[in-house]
């Protein structure tokens, strides 16, 4: 074998490792933690209300509490269409929470797919993940009028009745 050919049969396998392990890297990045990712099963969703704010752009913030009472505050909320509106989520309760906004129907097949793989998580612009005591936030503009939701996805939660209405009225 000449040098070139050992240099290049220790190269290959090298390159070869490196490149599955940064394609893993990636995809488990944009994923719940199991593999299903939250961005590639919502991103259809997202253009039918609305996008990713941008935090200069910020219309107006509206405060959102959960509780462990199985309750959001406030449970419904109005916003006009093309407004940027900044959610900031508290936690009031000692029980994890998150806040995620959809459709209806979006929001009820991810919460069924929440609860048959628990160790889901969100890493996504339409949602805030928020440990007890905390405080996240959402960034969302709003672009079509109509009736979507917030719910907490956590198994359980949803079922309980943890969700709101968001009213984006024509603007």
């Amino acid at each position: 074998m000449t040098q070139t050919n050992t240099v290049a049969a220790v190269i290959s396998p090298v390159v070869i490792a490196f490149s599955f392990a940064s394609t893993n890297a990636l995809a488990v990045a944009g994923s719940h933690g199991q593999g299903t990712s939250h961005n590639a099963a919502h991103a259809p969703e997202a253009d039918m209300f609305g996008k990713p704010g941008n935090a200069r752009k910020v219309s107006r913030t509206l405060p959102v509490e959960m509780t462990d009472d199985m309750r959001f505050g406030p449970a419904a909320v109005s916003v006009k269409q093309g407004e940027t509106i900044r959610f900031v989520v508290t936690n009031k309760g000692k029980l994890l929470h998150e806040m995620v906004l959809g459709t209806m129907d979006e929001l009820k097949a991810h919460g069924k797919a929440m609860s048959q793989q628990r160790q889901l998580r969100h890493d996504d612009p339409s949602s805030a993940h928020v440990e007890p005591g905390q405080k996240g936030d959402i960034v969302w503009q709003f672009t079509k009028a109509g009736d979507f939701y917030f719910a907490c996805l956590i198994p359980g939660h949803f079922e309980a009745g943890m969700f709101g209405k968001i009213k984006v009225l024509k603007g």
